[in-house]
């Protein structure tokens, strides 16, 4: 048993020096750097002082002191004195000892034991609070004056020091913006985590992420991070909303800022509030449309207008539509901090489409028969961003019912259909949708028998090949191929994924395209087992198209 530890077992008064030459191993580096200028006589009495000090040749320094003694002219007889004659051999000791012990018949472990405890209660007894937060407050600093920020974003360090939190900060920032939207869903949870580590991080990234956004080259996206770790800030319980407001223009209006502040807060939208805000957004001089275009706030009003179910004053009804339509189509034109104009050509539509939907939604009266009467005011409304996410919402409620699929006798659900149109319609909502269907595909329905779960996950199928044909094309063939390397997916669903993508596609293919999908169907259980009619075989061309244009990369 090796202790590489020196001073293992020690008297009260080398233990004193030993904390003393901790210092010395820590800062050794910085000493080196800043050696130049002095006056070579006191750097040669500096360092002759550490030589003469017990075990030196053991300290971690030791190089860096002997760089400079020999750099300022010292005379190499002097340290070998110095040295060998302080030269104690207090871990040697230690591991001659344990030997010794062993030797005489005592458990290794129980040697290992006995000088850790000893170690132990001197360390207690000697510990100093202060110079251990000075050690690790340095080693922090050093670590990102050395250019390793990325490597600390979990490190509570990071969040200690303003000057190594912020440059922690602006690497991980950087990280995220250049990894664009494919990778925010793995770079942003360790990054929010850091931001949400106590309220003075939040707000000073909050702060800087405000101040970012109002850039014109990459701003919107900067603000789409700081709106994300809101998020993240409220489903770990946090309410972060006054951080939220005040950073935004809600100080200039406080009566505003005391009704979005409210309804927040609670997590429900009132009367009172919807009023206070209706009356200021229908005046002739409104707010800023940005006061109310926070996600957490409009994530109430999906709540409110479309969620089964759900009850709202008949009286006040028009003021939460007219709100809601007011943050999703008002445009505003700002030059040096004044609005020079507002643009409210399609408020009154999308009005009236929200309108329209929120009763058919909400209509507990209709059923899905009366629903499919409805298709074409539907589809009509949901070419309306606002109306298309009331809609997917509505959708989830709905069919995340445990006997909704148990109550269905159509193929093809009217709720599901809706997805197709919304694929469709909305380039940007095919991440929430792709969301949807995997949920729903991965449910137990134990309600239904096994052939009719079978072909539930076929109709859930046909929803991502849609989605796949709208353009969000790696996703949901990158879901398939994890739902293949798991083997926790009927083999007869993989192959009806397969058959339905062929149909679809043509070439020419993207390389991601074909590293994704030509191993789903070289796979054993795929490749041979898909049956076509006539000698045209879709499988077979694919494969040797690829085989024939592109590189694999295993």
């Amino acid at each position: 048993m090796a202790v590489s530890a020196p001073g293992a077992i020690m008297d009260e008064d080398y233990f004193g020096s030993a904390a003393e030459s901790g210092d010395e191993a820590d800062g050794g580096q910085q000493e080196d750097d800043s050696g130049e200028g002095e006056d070579d006589a006191e750097v040669q009495q500096e360092c002759l002082h550490k030589f003469s000090t017990r075990d030196y040749i053991m300290e971690p320094s030791i190089f860096n002191t002997l760089k400079r003694y020999f750099q300022a002219g010292g005379s190499p007889e002097n340290v070998i004195q110095l040295l060998s004659e302080n030269y104690t051999a207090v871990a040697q000791t230690v591991n001659l000892l344990a030997e010794w012990l062993i030797q005489t018949g005592v458990e290794p472990v129980q040697v290992q034991e006995t000088v850790e405890n000893h170690l132990k209660s001197l360390l207690i007894k000697h510990f100093d609070p202060r110079k251990a937060d000075s050690i690790f407050t340095e080693e922090g600093e050093l670590i990102s004056d050395a250019g390793y920020q990325g490597e600390i974003t979990s490190v509570s360090t990071a969040c200690q020091q303003l000057e190594v939190f912020s440059r922690v900060l602006r690497t991980s920032l950087a990280t995220i913006l250049d990894g664009g939207e494919e990778n925010l869903e793995k770079n942003l949870p360790e990054f929010a985590k850091m931001v949400c580590h106590g309220e003075h991080t939040y707000l000073f990234a909050q702060a800087m992420m405000s101040v970012l956004a109002q850039e014109e080259q990459g701003g919107s996206a900067v603000r789409r991070i700081a709106q994300e770790v809101q998020r993240f800030a409220q489903e770990k319980g946090h309410d972060a909303s006054q951080i939220t407001l005040a950073l935004g223009t809600a100080a200039s209006y406080p009566r505003a800022c005391q009704a979005l502040g409210a309804m927040l807060s609670k997590g429900a939208l009132n009367p009172a509030d919807i009023t206070v805000l209706f009356k200021m957004f229908t005046s002739m001089d409104p707010p800023p449309v940005e006061l109310i275009r926070v996600p957490a706030f409009l994530d109430l009003f999906m709540q409110s207008l479309f969620k089964p179910g759900a009850r709202i004053n008949q009286d006040h009804k028009h003021k939460y539509i007219h709100i809601l339509a007011y943050a999703a189509s008002v445009v505003e034109t700002w030059k040096k901090n004044k609005r020079v104009s507002i643009n409210k050509d399609e408020l009154k539509s999308t009005s009236k489409a929200v309108e329209t939907v929120h009763n058919l939604c909400c209509n507990e009266n209709k059923g899905a028969s009366e629903l499919v009467a409805e298709l074409s005011t539907l589809y009509q409304c949901i070419r309306f961003p606002v109306v298309a996410m009331g809609v997917l919402k509505w959708v989830d409620w709905t069919v995340s019912e445990p006997r909704y699929f148990q109550l269905q006798t159509d193929h093809t659900p009217v709720h599901l259909a809706l997805l197709d149109e919304i694929s469709t319609c909305h380039q940007l909502l095919h991440p929430q949708v792709l969301q949807l269907l995997v949920k729903l595909f991965e449910t137990e329905h134990s309600q239904l028998d096994v052939m009719e779960q079978l072909e539930l996950k076929k109709t859930l199928l046909d929803r991502m090949v849609h989605l796949l044909s709208r353009g969000y094309v790696l996703p949901v063939v990158s879901y398939i191929r994890k739902c293949l390397e798991k083997l926790d997916t009927d083999i007869s669903l993989i192959r009806y994924f397969v058959t339905e993508v062929l149909d679809v596609i043509a070439p020419p293919y993207t390389s991601d395209f074909v590293q994704l999908f030509l191993p789903i169907l070289e796979n054993d259980s795929i490749a041979g087992t898909i049956k076509t009619e006539g000698e045209h075989d879709p499988v077979a061309e694919f494969i040797a198209h690829c085989k024939s244009n592109f590189i694999m990369v295993n």
